[in-house]
């Protein structure tokens, strides 16, 4: 991928400063292209599913013998009653709607088109001749005429299941619809096999309708409590932090004395009874004496943690003094760039239309192609063949890379935002809006790196999702020795994108200062984490397991105000699904918003480092931080006798 290059490239690099905001270049443009040319590929796989019909039959929907509903049709070669004008027949109806594949998860029935879904229950031969009389719906097979439908022989197997029950068309779909979906019961106990009984899952679906407003008023609470704890997060966080090692203390301590306790118990309540022991039962002693020398070995154990545990204390104390410190100034960020809070919505909302474009996309697919006969039932059904079917990989591939994409502008938006705040001596003369400068920056300039960083995550994500797909198939077939491999595989993939997607967030960031190509990015924020390894270890550890703590805080906030709010409610059975909701969703907005904070203190910490290795605070080498922060100067000093211990 290009990362590697001369030594005499390599030698000149490692000169040069970092000159942060001084150079703005196009990098990685030959990424750039490549990706724009994998998006206008996933453009045509849209536009061949139009060209094509498959958008049409999805919509307009299609009958059992290949004719699209709503349209003049043509000649279908080998399939009978193909080519038909079915302008006038706008609906699709299903002879038996609730004959469902649950497996192939598709209706088996053969589908006609209708002019009219019957509204009302038909329940004889005569009802359907009577329907198809009065509104010019025929609902038997198109080579059947409509007056003669109580005496063939074909109505059997060619006209609907009686009764034909009541049916509406779906909206924009113009499928024919049962009102009474009770024959999907089967269908229902598939998806949701945790119900047992209909009347639990009733009385869900019940609470949930009955308490729809006061879903949707928690769920802006639980927005609120997030935006409102990225603010305030840096008054809370040493207390955070220090009760968090406080405890971690104590329990160890408290651990390694109940240990030795209950050994030394042991010990003595066994010098007392040896004797009788002994002389009742010896397989007993036996016993007793290894529990005791078990206990002796944990309690050893428990010992040397404790030691190492309270000698790191001891020594990253100043360390975890530096994370209380970045999440100090990470809050004053955020005041001075409120519209950070606002990327979780952009973000969210850029997967939201893509995703959605990319399911229509898959179902377009799903109805385009070659008419092919099923076998089993006679029907005609449309499938991708040849080198056709290989459009859906394409189509899943562009899947995790796009969004890979997206989720990666988002990080380089953040950082670039962060960059121009911290590198600007004279906060006065930031730009207006930081963030939309670093959007237009990326735009500009860096479209190329963030495609080459989501490209890399792809690579290495779309086989663990492979290796996933076949443990799921295979659950139950393979043996022990193949199940544990598939698993350690899995886990080694998912260690290295989550090592892989923190190098490239400071990637991104060195990117923002810099203006240099990913991989010279990657390496000189790599050579910048390494320098200081136990501080990153440190703000890692503490810093995810505050913000855990936050998100912990916001859905048990949220839960809470959950069952106050649901209290008037006496079936208590009616509260489960909509306070799992709730939480699910203030778990998600915190996390979406958490992980901005996160992004903010983890390109903050690569400023810091690159600030206090290339400035002493002397003149002409003055820090770039903000002296007005409150913790500015007193901070790069603390950084600097950390770095030179």
């Amino acid at each position: 991928m290009g990362c590697c290059g001369s030594t005499e490239v390599s030698a000149a690099r490692t000169k040069r400063e970092w000159r942060p905001l001084e150079d703005r270049s196009c990098t990685d443009l030959p990424w750039f292209l490549l990706f724009t040319v994998f998006c206008v590929g996933m453009g045509s796989i849209c536009g061949f599913t139009i060209v094509t019909g498959g958008a049409a039959r999805l919509v307009f929907g299609y009958d059992s013998y290949g004719n699209t509903c709503g349209q003049r049709n043509e000649q279908i070669e080998g399939v009978r009653l193909s080519g038909l004008d079915h302008r006038d027949r706008k609906f699709v109806f299903f002879l038996d709607p609730c004959n469902i594949d649950i497996v192939q998860r598709k209706i088996k029935s053969m589908a006609l088109c209708v002019s009219l879904c019957p509204p009302e229950e038909l329940k004889t031969y005569q009802d359907l001749k009577r329907f198809a009389m009065v509104n010019g719906s025929e609902l038997c097979s198109y080579e059947l005429a409509g007056h003669k439908y109580p005496g063939l022989p074909e109505r059997f197997s060619k006209c609907p299941k009686l009764p034909v029950p009541p049916s509406k068309p779906l909206p924009v779909f113009n499928r024919c619809t049962p009102v009474d979906i009770s024959c999907y019961a089967k269908f229902a106990e598939a998806v949701v096999t945790f119900v047992g009984d209909n009347s639990v899952l009733h009385r869900l679906i019940a609470g949930v309708a009955a308490s729809k407003e006061i879903i949707i008023g928690l769920c802006v609470l639980a927005l609120v409590l997030s935006m409102l704890l990225m603010v305030i997060i840096r008054y809370i966080s040493a207390v955070l932090v220090w009760i968090l090692t406080s405890l971690v203390v104590l329990g160890s301590l408290a651990g390694t004395s109940v240990l030795w306790w209950l050994y030394i118990d042991h010990r003595l309540y066994g010098n007392d009874t040896t004797v009788k022991i002994t002389k009742e039962v010896k397989d007993e002693v036996e016993v007793r004496r290894d529990s005791g020398q078990a206990l002796l070995v944990y309690a050893i154990a428990a010992t040397v943690f404790t030691i190492i545990l309270l000698l790191l204390m001891l020594f990253m104390r100043k360390r975890v003094a530096l994370t209380i410190a970045l999440f100090h100034v990470a809050g004053k960020v955020f005041l001075h760039l409120p519209l950070l809070t606002l990327q979780p919505f952009v973000t969210f909302l850029a997967l939201l239309l893509f995703w959605i474009y990319w399911i229509l996309v898959l179902l377009f697919l799903g109805t385009s192609g070659n008419p092919v006969q099923n076998e089993e039932t006679g029907l005609t059904e449309f499938r991708l063949t040849g080198p056709l079917q290989y459009l859906t990989w394409y189509h899943a591939v562009g899947l995790v890379w796009i969004s890979e994409f997206i989720l990666a502008c988002q990080q380089m938006t953040v950082a670039g935002a962060v960059v121009t705040y911290y590198f600007t001596r004279d906060k006065t003369r930031l730009p207006v809006t930081p963030i939309l400068s670093s959007v237009l920056r990326l735009v500009r300039y860096h479209l190329g790196t963030v495609a080459k960083g989501s490209f890399i995550i792809t690579l290495v994500k779309i086989p663990r999702l492979v290796l996933m797909y076949i443990h799921n198939q295979l659950k139950g077939k393979e043996n022990a020795c193949a199940r544990c491999l598939l698993k350690t595989c899995i886990c080694c993939l998912w260690c290295l994108e989550k090592c892989l997607n923190y190098l490239n967030q400071n990637a991104y960031a060195a990117t923002a200062i810099n203006s240099t190509s990913f991989c010279t990015s990657a390496r000189d924020a790599f050579v910048i984490l390494v320098e200081n390894a136990l501080r990153v270890a440190t703000i890692n550890a503490v810093g995810d397991f505050v913000l855990f703590l936050g998100k912990i805080l916001i859905v048990t906030s949220t839960a809470f105000a959950g069952v106050l709010l649901l209290n008037y409610q006496r079936d208590y059975a009616e509260w489960l699904l909509p306070l799992i909701i709730v939480c699910l969703f203030a778990f998600l907005v915190a996390h979406c918003f958490l992980s901005i904070f996160e992004i903010v203190v983890d390109v903050l910490f690569l400023c810091f480092a690159i600030d206090t290795k290339y400035n002493d605070g002397t003149p002409g080498k003055e820090f770039f931080m903000d002296k007005k922060a409150g913790c500015g100067p007193c901070f790069s000093h603390r950084f600097v006798k950390l770095k030179e211990r």
